[in-house]
């Protein structure tokens, strides 16, 4: 008997859930409403979203919109936009989650008190998110991507350390040892571990679902940061694990001689699309035995 489970902690974080519900508030009200950039990293939550009324435009978009409803998503936004905002009488819904917003106003308040220092970015270049906290120190901030570019910091001036919200805790920590080790004396160094822990705790839970079966579906839109660090700890613990968008990437010959299915995904996986596989795996099964 073919066992399915889905993941209990996977699915939307707090800040996507909270975007998410502002834009269908307004939209049920009738309301027309921009959306900067796609709400999530999730093509069918986004389609969803466009049915209802969602009309999802870039930066250079938004320039041409005036006396118009502009959502923010939980990623944030630097300085200008708000600025851009405000010249066009566009009236800012906020989706903007607390997490991210409290460490875009510790940077800010940083680089404000020592525009001099090295603030530097733990993050994803090009990431929404960090060009928000970017954005914070008038685009000074040093971005690095991954541990191997540690080495390229400036160790004879201070360095202020953060974290993009959904990066890994074990990286940043090995970061944290390297620039400790090289600091120049007289130079000061402080590191601020502002990763959300409702997304790096799921990183151990998502570990112990891989190991418990025999295949894993990874349910996650490929634009997603945080799904690929997710993926790539699931495919570690259980080489068996597939990356799928929706149910229409499921092939078949996967679910032979397969006893047990777990399904999970990203902080921008809706849980309504993980119940599709699911529902999707039990119909090919009893397709599979009927023959």
């Amino acid at each position: 008997m073919l066992q399915i489970e889905i993941d209990n902690g996977s699915g939307f974080c707090f800040g996507v859930t909270t975007a998410i519900k502002k834009a269908e508030e307004e939209l049920a009200a009738g309301s027309t409403l921009y959306c900067l950039g796609d709400i999530v990293h999730n093509g069918m939550e986004c389609e969803r979203l466009r049915k209802l009324g969602l009309i999802t435009i870039n930066h250079e978009e938004m320039g041409h919109l005036h006396h118009v409803k502009v959502l923010l998503r939980a990623h944030g936004e630097p300085p200008e936009t708000y600025e851009l905002a405000r010249r066009n009488h566009i009236e800012i819904i906020d989706a903007t989650c607390p997490v991210v917003l409290q460490l875009q106003k510790r940077i800010k308040n940083q680089y404000d008190t020592n525009p001099q220092a090295q603030i530097v970015i733990f993050g994803k270049k090009g990431h929404a998110e960090v060009l928000g906290l970017v954005g914070q120190t008038n685009s000074q901030a040093v971005v690095i991507e991954n541990f191997d570019e540690v080495t390229k910091l400036d160790y004879t001036r201070d360095i202020f350390l953060y974290s993009q919200t959904t990066k890994s805790l074990d990286e940043f920590h090995r970061i944290i040892a390297y620039i400790q080790d090289h600091i120049s004396e007289g130079a000061t160094f402080k590191s601020f571990d502002t990763i959300c822990r409702s997304v790096a705790n799921r990183m151990p839970n998502i570990s112990s679902f891989a190991a418990r079966h025999d295949l894993i579906l990874f349910v996650c839109g490929r634009k997603s940061s945080n799904g690929k660090v997710l993926f790539n700890e699931c495919k570690r613990v259980n080489p068996n694990t597939r990356l799928i968008e929706g149910p229409d990437e499921i092939d078949p010959s996967w679910l032979k001689n397969i006893q047990t299915i777990g399904i999970c995904g990203a902080t921008s996986t809706p849980k309504w699309l993980m119940e599709q596989c699911k529902l999707y795996i039990k119909q090919k099964s009893e397709e599979q035995k009927s023959q």
